[in-house]
Protein backbone atom coordinates (compact mmCIF):
# COMPACT_ATOMS: atom_id res chain seq x y z
CA UNK A 1 0.00 0.00 0.00
CA UNK A 2 2.78 2.43 0.95
CA UNK A 3 4.67 1.48 -2.20
CA UNK A 4 1.60 2.24 -4.33
CA UNK A 5 1.40 5.66 -2.68
CA UNK A 6 5.06 6.13 -3.68
CA UNK A 7 6.09 6.66 -0.05
CA UNK A 8 9.60 5.47 -0.84
CA UNK A 9 12.65 6.20 1.29
CA UNK A 10 15.10 8.74 -0.09
CA UNK A 11 18.65 7.69 0.81
CA UNK A 12 21.30 10.34 1.46
CA UNK A 13 24.23 10.24 -0.94
CA UNK A 14 26.71 11.06 1.85
CA UNK A 15 25.84 7.91 3.81
CA UNK A 16 27.38 4.44 3.48
CA UNK A 17 27.44 3.36 -0.17
CA UNK A 18 25.63 0.08 0.55
CA UNK A 19 22.56 2.07 1.64
CA UNK A 20 21.97 3.38 -1.88
CA UNK A 21 20.35 0.05 -2.75
CA UNK A 22 17.62 0.84 -0.19
CA UNK A 23 16.33 3.79 -2.20
CA UNK A 24 12.61 3.47 -2.79
CA UNK A 25 11.94 1.09 0.12
CA UNK A 26 8.53 2.07 1.56
CA UNK A 27 8.76 4.23 4.67
CA UNK A 28 6.23 5.48 7.26
CA UNK A 29 5.77 1.87 8.36
CA UNK A 30 5.35 3.19 11.89
CA UNK A 31 1.71 3.76 10.95
CA UNK A 32 1.22 -0.01 10.97
CA UNK A 33 2.51 -0.82 14.44
CA UNK A 34 1.13 2.40 15.94
CA UNK A 35 -2.33 1.24 14.88
CA UNK A 36 -1.72 -2.05 16.67
CA UNK A 37 -0.37 -0.34 19.81
CA UNK A 38 -3.36 2.01 19.92
CA UNK A 39 -5.97 -0.71 19.45
CA UNK A 40 -4.29 -2.99 21.99
CA UNK A 41 -4.04 -0.26 24.64
CA UNK A 42 -7.62 0.94 24.14
CA UNK A 43 -8.92 -2.64 24.24
CA UNK A 44 -7.09 -3.79 27.38
CA UNK A 45 -6.75 -0.58 29.44
CA UNK A 46 -9.37 1.84 28.07
CA UNK A 47 -9.94 3.79 31.26
CA UNK A 48 -6.48 4.06 32.82
CA UNK A 49 -5.27 7.66 32.53
CA UNK A 50 -1.56 6.79 32.80
CA UNK A 51 -1.71 4.20 30.03
CA UNK A 52 -3.73 6.59 27.88
CA UNK A 53 -1.12 9.30 28.53
CA UNK A 54 1.63 6.98 27.28
CA UNK A 55 -0.49 6.23 24.22
CA UNK A 56 -1.28 9.92 23.71
CA UNK A 57 2.39 10.92 23.72
CA UNK A 58 3.23 7.99 21.46
CA UNK A 59 0.64 9.06 18.91
CA UNK A 60 1.47 12.75 19.33
CA UNK A 61 5.15 12.21 18.59
CA UNK A 62 4.15 9.81 15.83
CA UNK A 63 2.05 12.56 14.25
CA UNK A 64 5.03 14.93 14.26
CA UNK A 65 7.10 12.20 12.60
CA UNK A 66 4.29 11.53 10.11
CA UNK A 67 4.28 15.18 9.04
CA UNK A 68 8.05 15.07 8.70
CA UNK A 69 7.93 11.92 6.57
CA UNK A 70 5.04 13.19 4.47
CA UNK A 71 6.85 16.40 3.59
CA UNK A 72 9.97 14.43 2.64
CA UNK A 73 8.32 11.84 0.41
CA UNK A 74 5.32 13.72 -0.99
CA UNK A 75 6.56 17.28 -1.33
CA UNK A 76 10.16 16.21 -1.93
CA UNK A 77 11.60 18.54 0.70
CA UNK A 78 14.84 16.85 1.79
CA UNK A 79 14.74 17.87 5.46
CA UNK A 80 11.01 17.46 6.10
CA UNK A 81 9.85 19.62 8.98
CA UNK A 82 12.34 22.26 10.03
CA UNK A 83 14.27 21.42 13.18
CA UNK A 84 12.68 24.23 15.19
CA UNK A 85 9.20 23.12 14.10
CA UNK A 86 9.80 19.54 15.23
CA UNK A 87 11.42 20.65 18.47
CA UNK A 88 8.61 23.06 19.31
CA UNK A 89 5.95 20.38 18.84
CA UNK A 90 7.91 17.85 20.89
CA UNK A 91 8.54 20.28 23.76
CA UNK A 92 4.88 21.34 23.92
CA UNK A 93 3.70 17.72 24.06
CA UNK A 94 6.28 16.85 26.72
CA UNK A 95 5.44 19.82 28.93
CA UNK A 96 1.74 19.04 28.58
CA UNK A 97 2.38 15.44 29.67
CA UNK A 98 4.37 16.57 32.70
CA UNK A 99 1.73 19.10 33.71
CA UNK A 100 -1.08 16.55 33.36
CA UNK A 101 0.81 14.06 35.50
CA UNK A 102 1.40 16.47 38.36
CA UNK A 103 -1.73 18.62 38.26
CA UNK A 104 -4.42 16.08 37.39
CA UNK A 105 -2.99 12.64 38.22
CA UNK A 106 -1.31 13.63 41.51
CA UNK A 107 2.03 12.34 40.25
CA UNK A 108 4.97 13.28 42.44
CA UNK A 109 7.94 15.24 41.18
CA UNK A 110 10.49 12.84 42.64
CA UNK A 111 13.07 11.02 40.56
CA UNK A 112 14.51 7.74 41.85
CA UNK A 113 18.29 7.27 41.78
CA UNK A 114 19.40 3.87 40.38
CA UNK A 115 21.45 1.60 42.67
CA UNK A 116 20.70 3.83 45.67
CA UNK A 117 18.89 0.90 47.31
CA UNK A 118 22.26 -0.76 47.86
CA UNK A 119 23.17 2.01 50.28
CA UNK A 120 19.79 3.21 51.56
CA UNK A 121 16.83 0.79 51.90
CA UNK A 122 13.97 2.12 49.81
CA UNK A 123 16.37 4.10 47.66
CA UNK A 124 17.19 7.78 47.33
CA UNK A 125 14.91 10.19 45.49
CA UNK A 126 15.59 13.62 44.08
CA UNK A 127 12.66 15.90 44.93
CA UNK A 128 12.34 18.47 42.14
CA UNK A 129 10.19 21.57 42.20
CA UNK A 130 7.47 21.81 39.57
CA UNK A 131 9.39 24.00 37.13
CA UNK A 132 12.51 21.83 37.24
CA UNK A 133 10.41 18.67 36.94
CA UNK A 134 8.63 19.95 33.83
CA UNK A 135 11.91 20.98 32.22
CA UNK A 136 13.47 17.64 33.13
CA UNK A 137 10.45 15.77 31.75
CA UNK A 138 10.71 17.65 28.46
CA UNK A 139 14.43 16.90 28.26
CA UNK A 140 13.89 13.19 28.90
CA UNK A 141 11.02 12.73 26.44
CA UNK A 142 12.37 14.93 23.63
CA UNK A 143 15.88 13.55 24.08
CA UNK A 144 14.74 9.93 23.99
CA UNK A 145 12.49 10.44 20.97
CA UNK A 146 15.32 11.94 18.95
CA UNK A 147 17.83 9.36 20.22
CA UNK A 148 15.61 6.54 18.93
CA UNK A 149 15.31 8.47 15.68
CA UNK A 150 19.11 8.59 15.36
CA UNK A 151 19.30 4.86 16.10
CA UNK A 152 16.90 4.04 13.26
CA UNK A 153 19.59 3.77 10.61
CA UNK A 154 19.94 0.02 10.03
CA UNK A 155 17.44 -2.70 9.22
CA UNK A 156 15.85 -3.90 12.45
CA UNK A 157 18.03 -1.81 14.77
CA UNK A 158 15.58 0.65 16.33
CA UNK A 159 12.76 -1.91 16.52
CA UNK A 160 15.01 -4.58 18.05
CA UNK A 161 16.55 -2.32 20.67
CA UNK A 162 13.18 -0.79 21.55
CA UNK A 163 11.62 -4.26 21.94
CA UNK A 164 14.20 -5.12 24.61
CA UNK A 165 13.95 -1.73 26.33
CA UNK A 166 10.15 -1.97 26.39
CA UNK A 167 10.42 -5.36 28.11
CA UNK A 168 12.67 -3.81 30.76
CA UNK A 169 10.15 -1.04 31.38
CA UNK A 170 7.34 -3.59 31.46
CA UNK A 171 9.21 -5.22 34.35
CA UNK A 172 9.79 -1.88 36.09
CA UNK A 173 6.14 -0.94 35.67
CA UNK A 174 5.05 -4.22 37.27
CA UNK A 175 7.50 -3.71 40.14
CA UNK A 176 6.00 -0.24 40.64
CA UNK A 177 2.46 -1.62 40.54
CA UNK A 178 1.71 0.20 37.28
CA UNK A 179 0.03 -2.78 35.62
CA UNK A 180 -1.72 -0.70 32.96
CA UNK A 181 1.53 0.95 31.90
CA UNK A 182 3.01 -2.55 31.70
CA UNK A 183 0.17 -3.48 29.33
CA UNK A 184 1.16 -0.57 27.10
CA UNK A 185 4.81 -1.67 27.11
CA UNK A 186 3.62 -5.15 26.12
CA UNK A 187 1.81 -3.53 23.20
CA UNK A 188 5.09 -1.80 22.25
CA UNK A 189 6.82 -5.17 22.29
CA UNK A 190 4.14 -6.72 20.12
CA UNK A 191 4.28 -3.83 17.67
CA UNK A 192 8.07 -4.01 17.38
CA UNK A 193 8.07 -7.81 17.04
CA UNK A 194 5.50 -7.73 14.25
CA UNK A 195 7.28 -4.89 12.49
CA UNK A 196 10.62 -6.73 12.63
CA UNK A 197 9.17 -9.37 10.32
CA UNK A 198 9.17 -6.73 7.57
CA UNK A 199 12.06 -4.59 8.82
CA UNK A 200 14.72 -7.25 9.35
CA UNK A 201 17.57 -7.25 6.85
CA UNK A 202 17.00 -6.85 3.96
CA UNK A 203 14.16 -4.56 5.00
CA UNK A 204 10.95 -4.47 3.01
CA UNK A 205 9.66 -1.55 5.08
CA UNK A 206 11.08 1.32 7.16
CA UNK A 207 9.34 2.82 10.19
CA UNK A 208 10.34 6.39 9.29
CA UNK A 209 10.22 9.27 11.75
CA UNK A 210 6.57 8.28 12.21
CA UNK A 211 7.68 5.19 14.07
CA UNK A 212 10.97 6.18 15.67
CA UNK A 213 9.75 9.41 17.28
CA UNK A 214 6.62 7.62 18.50
CA UNK A 215 8.54 4.75 20.09
CA UNK A 216 10.99 7.09 21.81
CA UNK A 217 8.28 9.43 23.05
CA UNK A 218 6.17 6.59 24.44
CA UNK A 219 9.09 4.79 26.06
CA UNK A 220 10.24 7.97 27.80
CA UNK A 221 6.72 8.78 29.00
CA UNK A 222 6.54 5.33 30.61
CA UNK A 223 9.85 6.10 32.33
CA UNK A 224 8.50 9.40 33.68
CA UNK A 225 5.31 7.77 34.97
CA UNK A 226 7.29 5.05 36.77
CA UNK A 227 9.75 7.66 38.14
CA UNK A 228 12.56 5.76 36.42
CA UNK A 229 13.89 8.50 34.18
CA UNK A 230 17.47 7.88 35.34
CA UNK A 231 17.02 4.16 34.72
CA UNK A 232 16.25 5.06 31.12
CA UNK A 233 19.85 6.22 30.72
CA UNK A 234 20.96 2.68 31.57
CA UNK A 235 18.26 0.70 29.79
CA UNK A 236 18.46 2.94 26.73
CA UNK A 237 22.25 2.90 26.78
CA UNK A 238 22.44 2.21 23.04
CA UNK A 239 20.30 5.28 22.37
CA UNK A 240 22.63 7.30 24.61
CA UNK A 241 25.75 6.03 22.82
CA UNK A 242 24.27 6.78 19.40
CA UNK A 243 23.44 10.33 20.45
CA UNK A 244 26.79 10.94 22.14
CA UNK A 245 28.61 9.76 19.02
CA UNK A 246 26.86 12.46 16.98
CA UNK A 247 27.52 15.18 19.58
CA UNK A 248 31.19 14.25 19.99
CA UNK A 249 31.70 14.01 16.23
CA UNK A 250 30.28 17.50 15.68
CA UNK A 251 32.28 19.03 18.55
CA UNK A 252 35.52 17.37 17.45
CA UNK A 253 35.13 18.46 13.84
CA UNK A 254 34.13 22.02 14.76
CA UNK A 255 37.03 22.50 17.18
CA UNK A 256 39.83 20.36 15.73
CA UNK A 257 38.72 19.50 12.17
CA UNK A 258 39.15 15.86 13.19
CA UNK A 259 36.58 13.08 13.24
CA UNK A 260 36.47 10.66 16.17
CA UNK A 261 34.36 8.12 14.30
CA UNK A 262 34.43 7.02 10.68
CA UNK A 263 30.84 8.25 10.52
CA UNK A 264 28.14 9.01 13.06
CA UNK A 265 25.76 7.86 14.47
CA UNK A 266 27.78 5.02 15.98
CA UNK A 267 26.22 2.22 13.93
CA UNK A 268 27.64 3.78 10.76
CA UNK A 269 31.12 3.72 12.33
CA UNK A 270 30.89 -0.07 12.58
CA UNK A 271 29.35 -0.28 9.12
CA UNK A 272 32.35 1.47 7.59
CA UNK A 273 34.50 -0.98 9.54
CA UNK A 274 33.01 -3.71 7.32
CA UNK A 275 30.61 -5.08 9.91
CA UNK A 276 27.45 -6.48 8.34
CA UNK A 277 24.11 -4.93 9.26
CA UNK A 278 23.00 -8.12 11.00
CA UNK A 279 26.18 -8.25 13.07
CA UNK A 280 25.78 -4.63 14.20
CA UNK A 281 22.11 -5.10 15.06
CA UNK A 282 22.80 -8.27 17.06
CA UNK A 283 25.69 -6.55 18.85
CA UNK A 284 23.58 -3.52 19.79
CA UNK A 285 20.67 -5.73 20.88
CA UNK A 286 23.10 -7.73 23.02
CA UNK A 287 24.32 -4.51 24.60
CA UNK A 288 20.72 -3.51 25.28
CA UNK A 289 20.08 -6.80 27.08
CA UNK A 290 23.09 -6.10 29.31
CA UNK A 291 22.05 -2.48 29.88
CA UNK A 292 18.49 -3.58 30.68
CA UNK A 293 19.71 -6.11 33.24
CA UNK A 294 21.82 -3.37 34.82
CA UNK A 295 18.76 -1.14 34.94
CA UNK A 296 16.70 -3.82 36.66
CA UNK A 297 19.51 -4.54 39.13
CA UNK A 298 19.58 -0.80 39.81
CA UNK A 299 16.11 -1.16 41.31
CA UNK A 300 17.30 -3.59 44.00
CA UNK A 301 16.01 -2.72 47.48
CA UNK A 302 13.92 0.03 45.90
CA UNK A 303 11.17 -1.94 44.16
CA UNK A 304 12.24 -5.50 44.85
Amino acid sequence: FLRRLKFGQKVRSDGPARHLSKTGTPTMGGLIFLTGIALSTIWFVPFNPEAILVLGLTLGFGFIGFLDDLIKVHWQRPVGLRAREKLAGQVVLSLLAGALLVLTLSHGTEVIVPFSGFFSPGGVTLDLNLGVFLAFTALVIVGTANAVNLTDGLDGLAAGVTFIAAFAFLCLALLKGKVDVAHTMAAFMGGCAGFLFFNRHPAKLFMGDTGSLALGGGLATAAVITQSELFLILIGGVFVLETLSVILQVISFQLFKQRIFRMSPLHHHFELGNWSENKIVLFFCGLTIIFSLLGLVGGYNIWW
